[in-house]
């Protein structure tokens, strides 16, 4: 018989189901808060705009609680968080669908402004979260609006989704009072936790510690977004805060212990005694609960440079812990400058940024030929092609064309829902009861992934459009063609026509991390008497810029090992070389704690020798320079037990990672 009857068929290309793997849910909990006022300021507004006989104005409503359980309904945000998180959007939410509304049905008056709209949203996106979303929301109601026909006076469309938005921030902040500085806490115990984790896995390999790793810099940064990004004026007249500030430091000594723990385990085989992440869970138990007064850890007697400075560190946690923190907590983690300073940081970032104005000019070629599309051709209820593209084309969410297939397969499972729903459910009051329904999915599911997301949001937006304009069910396939459209667009102009589609950006941004580990090298190892030496602090800040700067590496390689080849396979090659170089961070760490608990201090030549050979390697990574082999006698070393022999052995290791063919490829 022939081999296509007899042979299994041949399994999918590699990169197709790297694009495809975002398919699979990820892990998460369900935000159950978050669903209660998903269900009920979309329900709500709904139920009032039926009974009092204007339920395209309920609808809006409706659409401006959407927007802010899309944007900044986080139940593990802080409340000032929620505040700002959902306030700002909305504002940007409403000026888009006036805007919309101004210029609909006035043909190319429309495209110029919605294409503005897009320029603006793209560049804006750049400043930071909270912009982004607002950059987006804007872009998105700007298109809705001048798509889609909406109740006079032109107004009425931005205060009803005002008011929607302000439902859904007047619910989340209902427990302030009983629960007033509950997260904090939370984001600070959780790092405890995690940091436990980091212990534990210290001697499960290399893979696992970095896994652990990771989780560490996430939990460290959101306790630090938490604590200080967005209280920096108060922040020193708040004894709470103050207080959590010091109990976040005292983890720092025992993060740094972490890599020298790692290495010893690694080099004796032994794991890391339970006692250490069992105190480390007691501690984070009393920070959760608020708890100040003393506590009696049982810590086994160290043996070893590692095992010292672990049982220092988890002594000063005890300590601080005890006291309630220190009353001036010094400035390890760095603190955010004054928001004027931000402010001016901003305007410049979006003014004169090249990639801000190339993320905006890029959004806006694709909206605006969306736009000019749908005014040439009759398609009904176009907005839905833009629509496609906003969601797509968002240049700081990921990968174009992952984007764009997950896109495409999210709206079908998600018109397959709406389509049970505009067919089987009788309009009215019944449009209530699947809001409520409905609604709760868009937080239950965002979580798992971007098309799980477009899935639960296409039957809201839908039933929304069917209650304002009541078009029914025959427009569902309709909305496919068009996302189908709107996917193509984005794919096309926002994606094959620009060149650096093709290329990643994984090598660049390694080489900048790679020269501020250089720097670090150098840093860690001069006489800390030395005039204009970094202290403990800021060798602190440097770490954390530095893990925080790979764990963008790394957020740039999943991003890019989703793209098809060449851009996915060129990018696969860099990933040694990531871990290398975070092998190279933990090595000076763990190097440096040595030191301060008994390894005699190497010769200064010996660390710059090796900041100097990071510095040739960021410069081959970047293109610049050849990188030539390091000489046998920086790994054969004449003192094997040198303090820096780990160190040396994890730069020969990048260097020799470098000077592969693989990794040599043109990123």
């Amino acid at each position: 018989m022939p081999c296509s009857l007899l042979c299994p068929p041949p399994p999918p290309p590699a990169w197709l189901m790297r694009t495809l793997y975002p398919l699979k849910p990820r892990p998460a909990r369900t935000p159950w808060p978050a669903v209660a006022r998903a269900s009920v300021s979309m329900a709500a507004p709904l139920a009032v705009g039926f009974a009092t006989g204007y339920p395209a104005y309920g609808a809006l409503a409706a659409m401006g609680g959407l927007s802010s359980v899309i944007s900044g309904d986080s139940p593990t945000a802080t409340y000032r968080m929620r505040v700002f998180n959902i306030a700002v959007p909305q504002f940007f939410s409403s000026v888009g669908i006036a805007l919309g509304t101004l210029v609909y049905g006035h043909g190319w008056v429309a495209v110029a402004v919605v294409t503005a709209a897009a320029l603006v949203s793209g560049m804006i996106s750049t400043i930071g979260a909270v912009s982004s979303a607002a950059g987006m929301l804007l872009l998105m109601n700007t298109v809705v609006g001048a798509g889609l026909p909406m109740p006079e006076p032109w107004w009425a469309g931005a205060v009803l989704m005002g008011v929607g938005g302000l439902l859904v921030l007047v619910l989340s902040l209902l427990a302030w009072p009983l629960r007033s500085g509950l997260p904090e806490r939370a984001a600070v115990a959780g790092t405890y936790r995690a940091v436990a984790g980091l212990l534990e896995a210290a001697a499960l390999g290399p893979d696992a510690y970095a896994a652990a790793r990771q989780n560490v810099t996430a939990a460290l940064t959101r306790a630090y977004d938490l604590l200080l990004s967005h209280r920096i004026q108060d922040h020193d007249r708040n004894p709470d805060l103050v207080r959590l500030v010091g109990r976040l430091n005292a983890l720092i000594p025992v993060i740094e212990a972490a890599p020298a723990v790692h290495q010893h385990a690694e080099q004796s085989g032994r794991p890391v005694p339970d006692a250490a992440p069992a105190a480390l869970g007691i501690l984070a138990d009393a920070v959760d609960r608020g708890f100040t007064g003393p506590l009696a850890l049982r810590l086994p007697e160290p043996e070893g440079p590692a095992a010292r400075a672990l049982d220092d560190a988890l002594r000063q946690a005890t300590e601080a812990l005890d006291h309630g923190g220190p009353e001036n907590a010094d400035d390890w983690l760095g603190r955010p400058a004054a928001p004027r300073k931000r402010a001016r940081s901003a305007i410049r970032t979006v003014l004169f940024s090249s990639s801000s104005w190339r993320y905006g000019v890029r959004l806006a070629l694709c909206v605006g030929l969306a736009q000019t599309l749908t005014s040439l051709v009759e398609v009904e209820r176009s907005y839905w092609v833009a629509l496609a593209v906003v969601f797509v084309m968002k240049p700081d969410f990921g990968s174009v064309f992952s984007r764009a297939v997950l896109r495409a397969v999210g709206i079908a499972a998600g018109l397959l829902l709406a389509a049970v729903v505009l067919t089987q459910v009788p309009r009215g009051w019944w449009d209530v009861l699947a809001m409520a329904l409905l609604a709760p999915l868009i937080p239950a599911l965002a979580p798992r992934g971007y098309g799980y997301q477009n899935a639960a949001v296409t039957p809201v937006i839908l039933l929304m459009s069917d209650v304002i304009n009541h078009q029914g069910p025959h427009l569902i396939a309709p909305r496919l063609y068009d996302t189908l459209i709107g996917c193509a667009i984005a794919l096309i102009a926002g994606y094959l026509l620009w060149p650096e589609s093709w290329h990643t950006r994984v090598g660049d941004k390694l080489a900048d991390a790679m020269t501020s580990t250089a720097r670090y090298v150098e840093y860690a190892f001069l006489d800390p008497d030395f005039p204009g030496v970094p202290d403990r602090a800021d060798r602190a800040r440097m770490r954390r810029r530095l893990y925080l700067d790979l764990a963008d590496v790394r957020t740039e390689f999943q991003r890019a090992l989703t793209e098809p080849p060449p851009t996915g396979t060129r990018a696969a090659a860099w990933w040694p070389l990531v871990v290398a170089t975070e092998r190279v961070v933990d090595a000076t760490t763990a190097a440096r704690i040595r030191m301060r608990h008994g390894a005699p201090w190497p010769p200064p030549d010996d660390a710059k020798k090796l900041a100097l050979q990071l510095e040739q390697l960021a410069q081959a990574v970047r293109g610049t320079a050849v990188l030539a082999p390091a000489p046998d006698t920086d790994v054969e070393h004449d003192q094997e037990d040198t303090v820096l022999e780990p160190l040396r052995r994890a730069v020969h290791t990048a260097r020799s990672l470098a000077a592969s063919p693989d990794t040599r490829q043109p990123a």
